[in-house]
């Protein structure tokens, strides 16, 4: 005699299932949330760590003029490309150019002092890692930048040493010297890559700032590349896109964070 499942065994299974199904979605939830929380705490690592970097050695990590003083010489002379194209597997560097400007591959290819300062910040025993403090490659996330607690995301540095006018891409501000928040994975030195989506994005910055993409000290990426939108801001360049909102309605991962004038 074939036996088959009764009603009330299917609806006991198939709840179970609903059961399981959201305790999986809601612990990925919660994965997720812990991950975000990560983010301000490790830029505020960074902040603290930069500044008693400078208490220290009177110098920014990175443009620091004597640090083969202290860790020894690459070769080469100090800041120049023959410098800062080798790779350190040690504490060995190059010195910085004393400008006060992380002058990087965004401006200069002989120059790599955004990624001294990762190694000159592990040197100094302020933050944890290694860090080759070449520019070689771009950013790779564990070689020469450090990652984050966040899926897929990592933390570089970079300057605009004058007031940004914006384009379809980036709001315009005063960035300075500023940590980035972007994605996991992809080197270049001219683009980021997006590792929230715009609710993360607003998250951090609400809890962080202002909550408003184009303003404050914390602003996103406009995300008019590929197909992705950040924000409301789209193509609409200053001072149009002033009053851009978060794109919160969408769930793809749009966005990178930029915290200006960090230090």
């Amino acid at each position: 005699m074939n036996k088959a499942f009764s009603l009330v065994e299917l609806s006991i299974v198939l709840v179970i299932l609903g059961l399981l199904t959201g305790g999986i979605l809601a612990g990925q939830s919660l994965i997720r949330a812990a991950e975000l929380r990560s983010v301000p705490t490790e830029h505020s690592r960074y902040i603290a760590a930069t500044q008693t970097f400078r208490d220290k050695y009177f110098a920014i990590p990175g443009d620091m003029t004597n640090a083969t003083k202290f860790w020894g010489s690459l070769g080469g002379a100090g800041n120049d490309g023959t410098c800062n194209v080798i790779e350190s597997t040690n504490t060995a560097t190059c010195d910085g150019d004393g400008s006060g400007n992380l002058v990087d591959g965004l401006v200069s290819i002989s120059t790599s002092e955004s990624y001294r300062y990762w190694q000159h910040l592990a040197n100094a025993g302020l933050i944890e890692g290694q860090y080759t403090g070449s520019h070689t490659g771009g950013p790779q996330t564990g070689r020469n930048i450090p990652p984050s607690k966040a899926s897929r995301g990592r933390w570089t540095v970079s300057v605009y040493d004058a007031p940004h006018t914006g384009n379809i891409v980036l709001f315009g501000g005063d960035y300075g010297n500023h940590l980035v928040f972007n994605a996991d994975g992809f080197a270049s030195f001219t683009a980021n890559t997006a590792a929230l989506k715009p609710e993360e994005a607003w998250n951090i910055d609400t809890k962080m700032d202002d909550g408003v993409p184009g303003t404050g000290k914390i602003i996103s990426n406009k995300g008019a590349t590929m197909g992705n939108y950040c924000t409301s801001a789209a193509l609409l360049i200053y001072p149009a896109d002033i009053g851009a909102t978060y794109m919160l309605t969408r769930n793809s991962r749009d966005c990178y964070l930029f915290f200006l004038r960090a230090f």
